[in-house]
């Protein structure tokens, strides 16, 4: 059985840091074609997540043919939590999977244990991602560019 990865907070953030370089760099607004080419996907989910972005206040989009996409606050005024809570919304860190029969003793506990598992994993989660910001994602980044080759082209 083949799962797919959510890539929501990932790209949420990668956004986010793009605009961020792009601010820094002068660029006023980045459109949703910019953005979805460095993301390699289509334009209009980029623009479906922005409207999410936008939503809770993590950036602001101006509409029209100039229009785009900037920050709506300053990097180290954007937790990596609420960037996560925005992404993801309610949906779980992992599914646990559907319940069977119940013959077995395990059957008819597992899931109640790794629903427990899996709130104590999200806790750990938004305490982690709650002592970071925007700017510590962008400078770590930055450091991190210093300490490995340059992508081929």
């Amino acid at each position: 059985m083949l799962h797919v990865l959510d890539v929501r907070f990932s790209s949420a953030l990668t956004t986010l840091l793009f605009l961020a370089v792009a601010a820094e760099e002068g660029s006023a607004l980045v459109s949703s074609t910019q953005l979805a080419e460095r993301l390699g996907t289509n334009p209009s989910l980029v623009r479906k997540m922005v409207a999410s972005l936008a939503k809770e206040g993590l950036v602001e989009s101006v509409m029209g043919r100039t229009g785009g996409t900037r920050l709506a606050r300053t990097p180290q005024d954007i937790p990596l939590t609420e960037v996560y809570l925005c992404a993801v919304g309610d949906k779980p860190l992992w599914t646990c999977r559907p319940e069977g029969e119940h013959e077995y003793r395990v059957s008819t506990r597992a899931a109640a244990y790794f629903e427990r598992l899996t709130e104590r994993a999200e806790q750990a989660v938004l305490r982690t991602l709650g002592d970071q910001t925007l700017a510590d994602a962008l400078h770590e980044m930055r450091c991190s560019e210093h300490s490995q080759p340059e992508p081929r082209k």
